[in-house]
This record gives structure tokens, sequence and C-alpha cells, in this order.
């Protein structure tokens, strides 16, 4: 369920295509997931033919227009009088995003129900699907003929942040659960159907996708009638991390401001190679941050904001260094902070500081890598 604003956003997200501006030719149409899953193209049983039959049956984003069906976001809709969720744009612009694609752009074989499958991260297929399988295709022949570039960490965040991060208030109100935005996590976690970049870096997904999830953050608090004060504590929590890493400037203060220089950190950080050096920089500069939870003038639900971020930055750096056993070895450490951010409403500041400094203290300097 999401607000007009994202619907907005995601339909036109859906509807990219490479056409020019004042071309007159219409945007290429969706032509749904039954035409990749033959067996002779995604929907075989053989090694890198089953990229399908991966999304059907493991993927929970082939389940999302179903979660409309369950008992808990009946009560949502109720609460927000809503009276069917699987028909509403509210609900229906992440869960099932082609209701909000008009029927031009749609194709016989589409449906609703598809939920979040090949052509809402793949883009409109109409374009590139046949000339996708010829052998002499390269990959940015592909772009070129309309296929997202989800190679492209900045693309691949963009595309997915949407319905990854925000939440309206009344939504959260309403019974909606909170969404983290966490690229490097998400793209592990998720069942492969596809054959990820040789050249990954966890610490480089994760500052590509924290600084898109605080521009989208940014945007939405920007646009919010009524922002809460959680959603601004999550705001703060997340600016707070950047800024630590040196990355974002800590002038940039405004949600404007923010948005803006988020994007272009983005951007940036997405394009060119990366060494286990900046990882190690990242993960030092952040784990001795333990002494800002000492701050009794910042307040303790910002605090626990920072600190939630804070964690699943560590987590994730830690991951991308876990070659080195000096670094694997602080896991225990590791795990006694993400037990401290469970529950927010008990979280401690003082305690956290504590246990930051001894996770930091496991860790060898930032230099000593091989």
């Amino acid at each position: 369920m999401r607000s007009k604003s994202l619907t907005a956003f995601v339909t036109a997200l859906l509807l990219c295509s490479t056409t020019r501006a004042d071309s007159p030719a219409p945007s290429p149409r969706f032509v749904g997931s039954q035409t990749c899953s033959t067996s002779g193209c995604h929907g075989g049983a053989t090694l890198n033919r089953d990229q399908s039959l991966v999304w059907a049956k493991k993927d929970f984003h082939s389940r999302s227009y179903a979660t409309l069906t369950i008992a808990r976001s009946q009560r949502i809709a109720e609460a927000l009088h809503i009276a069917d969720p699987t028909q509403s744009p509210r609900c229906t612009v992440c869960h099932a995003p082609f209701q909000t694609v008009s029927d031009a752009e749609r194709g016989p074989s589409v449906t609703i129900t598809e939920g979040v499958s090949c052509e809402t991260c793949h883009g409109a297929g109409e374009s590139w699907l046949r000339a996708h399988t010829r052998t002499d295709y390269t990959y940015a022949d592909r772009v070129t003929a309309g296929m997202r570039d989800l190679k492209n960490l900045y693309v691949r965040a963009s595309t997915c942040v949407a319905c990854h991060q925000n939440v309206d208030a009344e939504l959260l109100r309403a019974g909606h659960p909170e969404l983290i935005f966490e690229l490097d996590g998400q793209c592990v976690t998720e069942p492969k159907h596809w054959r990820e970049r040789k050249d990954w870096s966890g610490a480089q997904a994760w500052l590509v996708g924290q600084a898109v999830a605080l521009r989208e953050m940014s945007w939405q608090l920007g646009r919010e009638p009524q922002p809460d004060d959680r959603m601004k504590a999550r705001w703060s929590g997340l600016l707070w991390v950047l800024q630590k890493t040196g990355d974002l400037d800590a002038t940039a203060t405004s949600t404007g401001d923010v948005q803006h220089k988020c994007d272009e950190l983005a951007a940036r950080d997405a394009s060119g190679s990366w060494s286990t050096d900046p990882s190690r920089t990242l993960l030092a500069t952040l784990a001795a941050s333990g002494p800002a939870f000492a701050d009794t003038n910042v307040p303790r639900d910002v605090q626990a904001r920072r600190a939630e971020r804070l964690v699943l930055a560590l987590d994730r750096l830690v991951g991308s260094l876990n070659a080195d056993p000096a670094i694997a070895s602080a896991r225990p450490e590791l795990n006694r902070l993400f037990d401290m951010v469970q529950s927010l409403p008990d979280f401690d500041p003082q305690r956290f500081a504590e246990a930051l400094r001894q996770f930091d203290s496991k860790l060898p300097p930032a230099n000593s890598g091989k």
C-alpha cells in the first residue's frame, strides 16, 4: 500500500523506455511473464533456463498480489476505509504494479495477479523481448534496446527502493509494517534467477543502496503532510550514518539538499571498481562511533534509529570482508549489537556504546589488510 505520489513514481518507473521525448512513437508495451516462461526460454528445468521457475516457486515477489488477500491486509484496508485492497491503487502500486499501467501499455497476456514479475524489474519487454535472445547481442545491446540495466547498482537500487523503503505515515498508523531498504543484503538473500556481477562488492552495494534509500526518505519526508516523529527519527538515523562515512556533506540538513546530494553520491559510488581498502576504512570508521551514543543531548528514539542502521551497515561491511579471519571473529560482538536493536523502545544508548566499543576492539586496524 502506498500514497498517490508513490503510485505516480512507480508507474513512471514501469513505463521508463528509451523513446525520445520528442518522438511520436508510443512507449513499448508490457507483454507479460508468460512470454518469458516457456521451456525454451526461462521456464526450462536446466541451468540458465530456469529463471522463471525460480521466481515462481521461490521468490516472494511472485506472491506480492496474494499478500493483499490475507487477513492483515484486510485489517489495514478497513482502517483506511479501502473496500478492496486488491483493487486500490494505494495497495496495488507495489503489490500488483500492472494495475497502474494503462490498457494501451498492457499486452493481452498481462494480468495484475502476476504481482511483481519480470518486466516490473527488467522493463517493458515489447522493444527487446525478441532481440535479447540473439547470440550476437551483447548486454549493452540489450540495454540500448530498452532492457533496464540492473547490473548498474544505481539503476538496481532505484528500481527496487520505491516499494522497499517508503510507507506513508497514515499507512504505518493503520498497521503496515515498516520497511528498511538495504541493497546488498536483499540481493544476497533473494533466490537467484540471475548471474551476479563478477566484481560484486557487498560494501559498495550497501553504500549505494543506503544513499538511494536516504534520497527516497528525503523525498517522502519533504512531501508528507504530517510526518510523525517516527518518520523523522528514521530519516535522521540514516542521515547520521551516511554522514559518518564521510561521503555525505555534514552541512546537508534540509530534505531537498540531502535528496540531491544522495542521488549524486549513489551515482558516483555505483561507478568504477571497489577494493577491500574502502570497505576496511568504512568498517573502522563506523565501528569507532560508539562515543556518539553516549551523547545525552540526542533523543533516545533518534539514537535507536542510528543504531538500527549502523548495525545493518556493520553487518554488510563485515560480510564483505569475511575472508579475513580477524574480522570474521568479531561476529559474536556484532550479534550482540543486533540483539540490542531488536526492540527499539527498549534501546539503551549507553549499553550500546559499550557493546560497540567491544566490537571495535576486536577488529584489526584498517590498514592491516593484505
